[in-house]
């Protein structure tokens, strides 16, 4: 099998390259080759390569510029996936698209389901939905997967920057009334291969949407707290942690205060048992015992 595999310089994309290697060929394409915002472009290279399986982990996901950048934002997060569905029809190959706990608008006061009626509160939140119903709308084989939180040793993201300036600063202070599940990329990537090998196997095909996010919740400051407990086991930790409520912490882009998934679908569809964010993170951070750079990454092309 064929696996082609977008935004290959994202820290989900990597990750999906390691998982993905024994189901197939994998061909990772990062940014200059196949720019999402291009519809032309994705169109050549899908019908020079001939996937057996398209997995889009690339997305446009600067949360706060995507309030001044708008029409790249939908090209990347809408435009893009919405090509990459009508590729996959054509060719008759399943699609596999990511999407992002921001289509809510966290006010609900239990986890939400695959069946709850979106309300996006940021420009970034609307172009991930409209990326999300552009591919349903195509009707082809596909699988929409939501996650949240999403960290690991690459990239940008909040784990890097704790560990940096958890080292740095003697306080910091971190948003304690935002809940949801930090998710490793390695674990999206795991449940990801486990669902491809599922329909190999004669599972099913993939047709619509499922939650995937590690079991647990906590907040960012919890998150923060677990960061900081590792680099205290190394004698590495330098500050304090306070936590702030939302409302003292303002930003360009609102965010939703509950960004619980539920997942029990996925499980009982597909029987896809996903690991408490602790745990996760732990096996995560026994990756490395010293603190990766962050990688400046084009928006574009990180999930």
């Amino acid at each position: 099998m064929k696996i082609l595999i977008t935004g290959s310089k994202g820290q989900l994309a990597q990750a999906l390259q390691t998982s993905l290697a024994g189901e197939g060929t994998v061909l990772a394409l990062g940014h200059n080759a196949m720019n999402l915002a291009d519809p032309e472009q994705i169109r050549q290279q899908i019908g020079l390569l001939r996937p057996d399986l398209i997995v889009n982990a690339a997305a446009y996901t600067a949360v706060d510029l995507a309030q001044e950048q708008a029409e790249l934002a939908y090209a990347v997060n809408a435009t893009g996936p919405r090509v990459l569905a009508e590729e996959a029809a054509r060719l008759g190959v399943p699609l596999i698209h990511y999407s992002t706990d921001y289509v809510f608008d966290g006010r609900k006061p239990q986890p939400y389901s695959e069946d709850d009626v979106p309300h996006p509160l940021s420009v970034y939140g609307a172009s991930k939905l409209a990326g999300e119903q552009a591919i349903a709308a195509v009707g082809g084989e596909h699988l929409i997967l939501r996650t949240s939180w999403v960290y690991s040793l690459q990239g940008r993201n909040f784990l890097l920057t704790m560990q940096r300036l958890l080292q740095q600063r003697d306080s910091l202070t971190v948003v304690s009334d935002e809940i949801g599940a930090p998710t490793w990329a390695g674990t999206i990537a795991r449940a990801t291969a486990q669902l491809i090998n599922a329909r190999r196997k004669g599972h099913g095909e993939f047709n619509g949407l499922y939650n995937l996010t590690a079991s647990g919740e906590t907040s960012w400051y919890g998150f923060a707290r677990s960061i900081a407990g590792h680099l205290r086991q190394q004698d590495r930790l330098c500050a304090e942690i306070e936590p702030i409520a939302s409302k003292n912490y303002p930003t360009a882009a609102e965010r939703p205060l509950n960004s619980r998934l539920d997942c029990s679908r996925l499980q009982r569809d597909w029987d896809i048992r996903l690991p408490h964010w602790e745990a996760a993170l732990q096996e995560c951070l026994a990756q490395t015992r010293c603190c990766q750079p962050e990688q400046p990454l084009p928006a574009t092309q990180s999930v």
